[in-house]
């Protein structure tokens, strides 16, 4: 797998020093020199470089969790402090890389309308925050299948993943090995990793779902939990009323957790017991500070099923599970679809917003046409920004293979560039301080032909500039005045600067020669 270094030439991983009470923060920026003598500082997903995966990144919160643990807290949650008027290593932290102050860090978490997903088990975490009022971050989906991948392949993905700028990443592993996968993601990521414990909980009962029970699963979730898991997709919002309503559909349940679910309401004739079971589960929750990821069981797979009574009678009920949660002072995100065509995206983000009180939405897409396999990763960047835009917190990519078999690394970091692109483009719509700094730094950069510049301001350098030299691969073209595609002659910026040029000098002539410059005077 390439360095850091080899995917971004000219960048430096740096830190700010943030003193809080009696610990030093180092919160991790990337800082990119320009040619010009200046840089550019970003943003920065990428972690620590060059450890053992086999003995994981160091782990920063080491110090924060054991002054909690001394002082006998037993709801962990940062929820649970921010409605105290308390403010957490993990709150000053994010407030530093988003460029906000801590008490309003503070007091959107403590509203509900941000998430810090943070367990106390994930001491390798450079903590993150998931809010609309925040930058838009973007997740990415590894996990092994009963079919393909390895732990090692597993742990190249999520490095890869983080490279690209993922802000969280999921492990949906359903094969082999399950928990031991899971342990080396965990001891080598530095963002929030989430889970769907229903895959696991389904192997221990020897996959059929008709098994599952409440006890099972609650011990999946503590063995995870356990390992550091910090955010928990549950599908408690596939109720028996909402079922019926999916026979209809072209595509019918399309979510893995939702069709789980279903199938075993149907084979007990009973209630979800992940619905009825709710407060146990926000029991474990808490006591980890993992945050619940309210799952859309329901989404729509297609767009003749979207903005369906099945789909929003879910989000309803998730709504209704929200106020549970935040009653215990457990942090919530909600799961949106999916596959909707554009002129139905908003009333997705004006529902959640409604229904579910303003907390965090987090979508996959959506995808908004349905007939390009192999391209979904562009069929789902559109919805994408466009729901970013209208105020979805997170964005849960989609690769080029989706719908068509697992995806490998490439296919990682096309999707990760992908939504990287469309969460930027929301940031700059939306108006989010600083989101455009970075396109007017680029875009000087190519007006002054500083071609160097350019490619490493850009999201993937290397291949910015292989472009270029494909057809100009010689050194004295990162110089020229010109690219292949215009040529010497014809490049508009080439001759929009000789204009320039030129009017400043028949401006200094002006001024010294007033109408003079214009010719003769003609006598009347």
């Amino acid at each position: 797998m390439s360095t850091f270094e080899e995917c971004f030439p000219s960048s430096e991983k740096r830190v700010t020093a943030i003193d809080f009470q009696d610990t030093v923060l180092e919160v991790p920026y990337r800082r990119i020199n320009l040619t010009d003598g200046t840089h550019f500082d970003l943003y920065d997903t990428t972690g620590p470089q060059g450890f053992d995966p086999r003995s994981g990144i160091p782990r920063p919160r080491a110090t924060w969790i054991s002054k909690r643990e001394a002082r006998g807290d037993e709801n962990f949650s940062q929820m649970h402090y921010a409605r105290r008027g308390l403010i957490t290593e993990e709150m000053a932290f994010v407030a530093e890389r988003e460029g906000r102050s801590v008490e309003f860090v503070r007091d959107e978490v403590a509203a509900g309308r941000a998430v810090i997903p943070a367990n106390r088990r994930h001491l390798e975490l450079e903590p993150v925050i998931i809010g609309r009022n925040f930058r838009t971050k973007i997740n990415a989906n590894i996990g092994n299948s009963a079919t393909h991948s390895s732990i090692s392949e597993e742990v190249e993905k999520l490095q890869w993943s983080i490279m690209w700028g993922a802000d969280t990443v999921m492990d949906l592993s359903t094969g082999h090995n399950i928990h031991e996968t899971r342990e080396w993601i965990m001891r080598n990521s530095p963002v929030p990793i989430g889970t769907v414990p229903l895959y696991q909980a389904l192997e221990k009962v020897g996959g059929n779902p008709a098994d599952l029970n409440l006890d099972a699963y609650i011990e999946t979730l503590i063995e995870q939990a356990e390992q550091g898991v910090d955010y928990f997709t549950i599908h408690a919002g596939v109720r028996m009323q909402y079922i019926p309503l999916t026979v209809d559909r072209i595509t019918g349940i399309v979510s893995r957790g939702g069709a789980i679910m279903a199938a075993w309401c149907l084979a007990h004739h009973k209630e979800n017991f992940l619905y009825t079971g709710f407060e146990r589960i926000c029991e474990v929750m808490k006591k980890y500070d993992v945050t619940f990821s309210l799952g859309d069981g329901l989404r729509p797979g297609c767009l003749a099923d979207a903005n369906d009574e099945a789909q929003f009678g879910e989000l309803r009920t998730l709504g209704e599970l929200t106020q549970v949660a935040w009653k215990h002072d457990v942090q919530v995100m909600i799961e949106g679809p999916g596959h909707v065509s554009m002129d139905m995206i908003r009333e997705n983000m004006d529902m959640e917003l409604k229904e579910c009180f303003e907390a965090p939405f987090y979508t996959l897409g959506p995808l908004v046409t349905d007939i390009a396999p192999g391209y979904d990763h562009i069929t789902s960047g559109i919805g994408a920004a466009q729901i970013g835009w209208y105020g979805t917190a997170m964005l849960c990519y989609v690769t080029p293979k989706e719908h068509l078999g697992l995806p490998n690394r490439d296919d990682v970091k096309q999707g990760v560039i992908t939504y990287m692109i469309a969460a930027h483009a929301a940031d700059i719509a939306k108006g989010v301080p600083g989101a455009r700094d970075r396109d007017d730094a680029l875009s000087k950069a190519r007006f002054e032909f500083r071609w160097e510049d350019q490619f490493n301001l850009s999201v993937d350098p290397v291949t910015a500039k292989s472009y270029h030299d494909e057809t100009l691969p010689s050194e004295n073209a990162k110089t020229a005045h010109f690219c292949s595609m215009c040529g010497p002659k014809f490049c508009s910026m080439r001759i929009t600067d000789d204009v320039r040029k030129a009017m400043k000098e028949k401006s200094v002539e002006f001024t010294a020669h007033g109408g003079e410059v214009y010719g003769d005077k003609v006598e009347v």
